[in-house]
């Protein structure tokens, strides 16, 4: 699968630990820096990176890694077309996509450990969403809210 990476100061270790691993796992990466750690970036341009090549299609999914997750998920969910979320859990990682097709996920680096952080991207990354009616139409009503809201301020 082709990812988008991106990481602030607080997620650049465990960034640059992941990216090799996802690479031997056959993943393609697609690496929107940090490429160096400056404790002065901020996760809101990584974020809104990683987003941004999802939503172009250069990137299948995409994984935020910053102190804790929250801004990352924040910050990108502000993109149309990208459903991000925090997970620090196998559960949430895998429902997410089987559920709401979420395309982004955010790890907080402050909060997770290495050996969590490969079992939640292997479960975000080996779920597909579950077409059932029930999560179609969830999906539909999700992205008209988006849609009903774009260019409101």
């Amino acid at each position: 699968m082709r990812l988008a990476v991106g990481a602030d100061h607080a997620g650049f270790e465990l960034k640059q630990l992941l990216v090799p691993w996802l690479q031997s796992a056959g993943h393609s990466v697609v690496d929107v820096g940090a490429h160096e750690l400056d404790n002065d970036d901020d996760y809101p341009d990584f974020a809104a990176s990683v987003a941004d090549t999802v939503k172009a299609g250069e990137a299948e999914r995409g994984i935020i890694f910053c102190g804790s997750g929250v801004g990352a998920s924040i910050t990108a969910n502000k993109v149309p077309g990208v459903r991000a979320c925090v997970c620090h859990d196998t559960y949430t990682a895998h429902q997410g996509v089987e559920h709401d097709d979420m395309n982004v996920v955010c790890l907080g680096a402050r909060v997770i450990g290495l050996d969590l952080a490969k079992d939640v991207l292997s479960s975000f990354l080996g779920a597909s969403f579950i077409p059932e009616p029930r999560f179609k139409r969830r999906l539909e009503k999700l992205i008209a809210v988006e849609r009903k809201r774009q260019g409101a301020a």
